[in-house]
């Protein structure tokens, strides 16, 4: 079982269930040591005192904030937890929003809301009612020490948890628009035509991370002694000139039986052995 990130209750209403948070997603990537170039023996970060001149253990350190240049008050962590909101343990809906006003843009991580067994009902009975309105809870929670803004949606098999971003961390840019007036509505037609020649239902399993695998092959190159070998450059692509064109071709490519596809990654060969002479 996963663990919790978050444990309480959610209210709305006069109804409060008991519910836990678990991570519904996280990002794999390769990872890498730092070694000295010398030896490639591993190397470590040490702490170092300025004003002692010597490293210092990491059971010897302390939260400080500057609030001057220089000049740094001490926060432990039961001044952090005195402080601590309602929503440390409470997550009081605030409202209720159209789901599809939720600009994508504002989310940022991903939670499963698992009910507790004394909130089962409660909480299957607030997932129905918003999969049948079509609505979002607005929530507040604390939790990695930030108050978070969260959206609730119901998911496919149970109610989801995204944390937001707020109005000043989203970075808005007056250069980011589209001009309606440069297409023509023929080109747009023709667009949607290509669109729906290519809708597929929607499988994220299908989807995979080829940079990820194509590193990990180069590693287990390395190891076996074997030759990396560069992969091709990317062909470069020209500017499209006739979009109507373009579009036409599109279509027209797409009902030609398909080719067999072959797609060139970074490869391995073995070294030649040198002739024993």
């Amino acid at each position: 079982m996963a663990s919790s990130v978050w444990k309480g209750h959610i209210t709305f209403g006069l109804i409060s269930l008991p519910v836990r948070l678990t991570a519904a997603a996280r990002s794999e990537t390769v990872s890498f040591n730092q070694l000295h170039k010398q030896d490639n023996s591993r190397v470590k970060q040490v702490l170092f005192c300025i004003a002692e001149d010597k490293p210092v253990p990491r059971n010897e350190l302390v939260k400080g904030y500057e609030y001057e240049d220089g000049k740094y008050v001490v926060v432990d962590e039961e001044d952090i937890k005195k402080i601590q909101p309602k929503t440390a343990k409470v997550m009081e809906i605030l409202e209720f929003v159209d789901a599809r006003d939720v600009d994508a843009v504002y989310l940022e991580s991903s939670y499963y809301l698992h009910p507790e067994e004394a909130g089962e009902k409660a909480y299957t009975v607030l997932f129905e009612a918003l999969k049948r309105t079509g609505r979002a809870g607005v929530a507040k929670v604390t939790m990695h020490n930030r108050e978070h803004v969260v959206i609730l949606r119901p998911g496919k098999k149970g109610l989801m948890l995204h944390t937001m971003y707020y109005q000043d961390e989203v970075r808005a840019s007056d250069e980011f628009r589209t001009d309606g007036s440069i297409v023509k509505d023929p080109e747009v037609a023709m667009a949607q035509q290509l669109i729906e020649a290519l809708v597929v239902p929607f499988d994220p399993g299908k989807y995979s991370d080829g940079y990820r695998e194509t590193l990990k092959g180069m590693i287990d190159a390395k190891i076996s002694g074997e030759e990396v070998v560069k992969a091709p450059p990317a062909q470069e692509l020209a500017p499209v000139i006739d979009i109507m064109e373009a579009l036409k071709n599109s279509l027209v490519a797409l009902r030609k039986p398909p080719a067999v596809e072959t797609v060139t990654e970074i490869t391995a060969k073995p070294k030649r052995r040198r002739a024993a002479g």
